[in-house]
Order: C-alpha cells, then sequence, then structure tokens
C-alpha cells in the first residue's frame, strides 16, 4: 500500500537537521505561516530576502528584507525555503534558476484548516488516499497524484515541474467543452474562469450562474457580464444549506469563510437550480469545496454535470473529496492535473461522466 509515495522526509525534518544558514524568500502570509512553523520545531531562520526588484528598504516580522545577491556576496553556502505562490512562467523559471544554484525548498503550509502533509499523515490515511490512486481514470492522473503528494511532503519543486499540464490541455481533452454549457461557476471571483469558458466554447453557452461572496470581487463580476445574457449573479457563499455564515474579505482571491467575518448568504447549488440541469460546474472555494459539493448532491446525482473541483486547500482535500465525489454519483472517471504553479496550488480534480 501506498507504493507510488516515495518521500518519507518531510522538509521540515531536512530544515531541522540543515546546518547552513537558512533564508526565507518572499513576504506575506505565507511567509508568516512558514515562520510559524520554524518557531514550533525550532528550526534557525538567518534572515529574509526578496527579488532585488522588490526590496526598498522593507523590513518583515522583523527582519530587514535583504537583496538575493546581497545574501551571495556575503554567504557562501545556504537554503532558500520560499514562502509565496507563483503562478506564471516567467517568475517560476526565476525560482528554478535559484533552485539550481542553491538548496531550494518549498515547505507545504495548508491555506486553510490547520496541520502539516507529512508521511505519517499519509499513513494515518493510507486506505482513503490508495482507493484514490486506484480509482483515478488515467495514469498520468496517477502520476500527478504520486508527484502532488510527494512534493506536499518533500518541497522539492521538480514533483511539480514534470506534470505541469496547459489549460487549454484540460478544457480541450479533459473536460471537452461545448458550446451548449449550462455553467455553474462557484467562487466566481471577477469572470476570470467565465472567460477561460468562453474562449474554449467561442462565446457560447446555454446559461451562467455564477456565485461570489466577495464585495469587491462581485462588483467586478458583475462589471463583466454586464449585457451578457442569461448570465445569473449572486453576492453569496457557495454552501450546503441556504443559511449564512461568517466571512472574512482579504484582498483579491483569498477572501474566506471564517470564524472571524462578517455574516454574509450562503446558498446552495441545488437550491439555486431548483431541479434544472447543469452541464458543468467549477468550484473553488477556498476550502469549503466539501460543503459546496454537498450543496450540489442532487444536481450532481441527477445531471452527472461536469466537475472542476480545487484540492488545493486543505489537506484532506486530496482524498476526501475524490471520495466524496464517488459517494453522490459513482458514474464518473475522476482525473487529477495541475496547472503551472508553486507551490502545489491549481491542482484539481476534474470529473468528466463515464462514457456508456
Amino acid at each position: 500500500m501506498l507504493s507510488f509515495i516515495t518521500e518519507k522526509l518531510t522538509a521540515w525534518e531536512k530544515l531541522q537537521a540543515e546546518e547552513r544558514p537558512i533564508f526565507i524568500y518572499g513576504m506575506g502570509d505565507g511567509a508568516e505561516k512558514i515562520m510559524r512553523v520554524f518557531r514550533e520545531k525550532k528550526i534557525p531562520l538567518a534572515g529574509i530576502f526578496a527579488s532585488d526588484d522588490f526590496v526598498r528598504g522593507h523590513s518583515f516580522a522583523g527582519y530587514k528584507v535583504r537583496k538575493l545577491s546581497e545574501i551571495e556576496e556575503q554567504v557562501d553556502d545556504f537554503v532558500v525555503v520560499l514562502a509565496f505562490a507563483a503562478g506564471y512562467q516567467s517568475l517560476v523559471d526565476k525560482i528554478i534558476e535559484i533552485g539550481k544554484k542553491h538548496t531550494l525548498l518549498v515547505p507545504d503550509v495548508p491555506v486553510a484548516g490547520g496541520g502539516l502533509f507529512t508521511y505519517e499523515y499519509c499513513l494515518e490515511h493510507a486506505e482513503e488516499l490508495q482507493t484514490v490512486y486506484d480509482m483515478l481514470a488515467d495514469e498520468y492522473s496517477k502520476k500527478v497524484y504520486a508527484n502532488i503528494i510527494n512534493f506536499k511532503i518533500s518541497g522539492k519543486i521538480h514533483y511539480l515541474m514534470e506534470v505541469t499540464t496547459p489549460k487549454a490541455e484540460i478544457y480541450r481533452k479533459v473536460i471537452h467543452l461545448t458550446p451548449n454549457e449550462v455553467y455553474v461557476d462557484l467562487g466566481a471571483y471577477n469572470g476570470d474562469t467565465i472567460r477561460e469558458v468562453l474562449q474554449f466554447t467561442r462565446d457560447k453557452y446555454i446559461r451562467i450562474y455564477a456565485i461570489e461572496p466577495d464585495r469587491k470581487n462581485y462588483k467586478k463580476l458583475i462589471k463583466y457580464t454586464d449585457g451578457m445574457p442569461n448570465v445569473y449573479t449572486y453576492n453569496a457563499v457557495a454552501w450546503c444549506t441556504d443559511t449564512e455564515v461568517p466571512f472574512a474579505t482579504k484582498a483579491g482571491r483569498q477572501s474566506a469563510v471564517s470564524a472571524f467575518g462578517q455574516t454574509v448568504p450562503a446558498i446552495a447549488v441545488d437550491s439555486v437550480l431548483q431541479g434544472k440541469v447543469a452541464t458543468l460546474i467549477k468550484m473553488d472555494v477556498e476550502g469549503c469545496e466539501r460543503e459546496a459539493l454537498w450543496g450540489c448532491a442532487q444536481t450532481i446525482a441527477h445531471y452527472n454535470p461536469k466537475l472542476m473541483v480545487s484540492l488545493y486547500h486543505r489537506n484532506e482535500d486530496m482524498f476526501s473529496l475524490p471520495l466524496l465525489i464517488q459517494k453522490l454519483n459513482p458514474n464518473y472517471d475522476i482525473y487529477i492535473r495541475h496547472q503551472l504553479y508553486i507551490p502545489a496550488w491549481e491542482t484539481n480534480l476534474y470529473a468528466v461522466p463515464k462514457k456508456k
């Protein structure tokens, strides 16, 4: 069991055993999370640096933010810990170049929820992980699944680089978009995924339902969809039932359901559709995918819509979400693909109705 998991030592354990100076690359939320684990695990931090063009006398968490070139002049051999997300090619290329010159680790910290993704964690959930691995619809999905898990344990970026698939290939060869989609977008942000979908359907669709809880993002969504026929927008959280939930607004995409937020409306897709068909449902809802899936339960069971579901917010998403989808409707082929991103964000599950 779990023969596809080859990494046993976590990035954190490697850092604990490290004798060279350790520098964090990046500032912000990711760096704060990593520094918290450093303190818990008593990992010494030598300093923080940012890209040369970003350093303008910043300080962060009590450290002067330095330039990489500055550290390279002063320190012969050191370890770099990446603490921010990179999702476009030029930045990924820059990180790869740094990884050629220095030992580079990207420790995994969950976007939502607690705990760390370790080999021991995998052993605790061995049965679920193995079940998901065995149910995947093609060999490439199995490779992606194995690589993402090995990355999350080890922090080695080559695991991500080996299984990066362009979006166009996913839309054309996995999801097989058609001009007749009834598209439900959960976590619609500013309409970016609607834009993508329409690019591949040549702006043709039957209906679009877009749900976005963050008020600022929702305004951008309204602006983008203004004048488009048969588009229904909802300023609400995608949830398992119609209710209200506390929601914390942050910049951009990172707004999320939180114990400390303001109360906002929450709605279930089943109650939005009221028995009507959906052919495609996407969810990227910052750690609430499980609740959102339950809110689509009747639609998924009855209509077999294609599903695009984020698998990277919580540690348990890697097994709990595929198993939940199979429970809601076993009539799916399940694929996993990773798009260009460091860390393992943009790792998504694609569920496509089995051919009869």
